[in-house]
């Protein structure tokens, strides 16, 4: 990670292209934070240029290794379209009082007997911003209604992404 500016006491801008290691822990597959309502939006711009937008938990996203993200996404989303069209996405989000956004290069890997459409991507380049008169918090954040049916759900998804990563390795 290296800092991209000058030093600023207002604010700090870094770059990354592989996981931190506190982000790859946060996309580990083990589901430890999914109660505390992490969202991440994944936005790609489709051919028309119009920016479709998904929005994520850690259920739906699993770092393999240092520089992959595997995400599942419901196929027929404008969403999901534009990414396997484009091959191009961007996940913002909030984590330890910063701005994070991963810009990835992705693929869709079918699966069969999966209903969601699984990509798997690689850091192209990621940001982590920061300001020194301002803490944030969250960004978008969730409350599971019933928790224990999404658990089972994220983790059947969790494993399509393992199988996903792995044919696309």
């Amino acid at each position: 990670m290296t800092d991209s500016n000058a030093p600023n006491p207002l604010s700090s801008h870094s770059v990354f292209d592989e996981w931190p290691p506190e982000l790859r822990a946060l996309f580990d597959g083990t589901l430890a934070i999914a109660d505390r309502g992490f969202t991440a939006s994944l936005c790609a711009a489709d051919h028309a240029h119009r920016v479709r937008t998904a929005l994520l938990s850690v259920g739906e996203l699993l770092a393999p290794d240092a520089r992959t993200l595997a995400f599942a996404l419901w196929p027929a989303s404008r969403t999901a379209q534009a990414v396997a069209a484009t091959g191009r996405a961007t996940l913002a989000f909030v984590f330890d009082e910063a701005f994070y956004q991963v810009h990835l290069d992705a693929r869709r890997v079918p699966l069969n007997d999966v209903p969601l459409a699984c990509f798997v991507g690689t850091i192209e380049s990621g940001e982590i911003q920061r300001v020194g008169y301002a803490r944030l918090r969250n960004g978008i954040a969730f409350e599971l209604t019933e928790a224990q049916p999404v658990l089972a759900r994220w983790r059947e998804q969790l494993e399509w992404l393992k199988r996903a990563a792995s044919a696309a390795a």
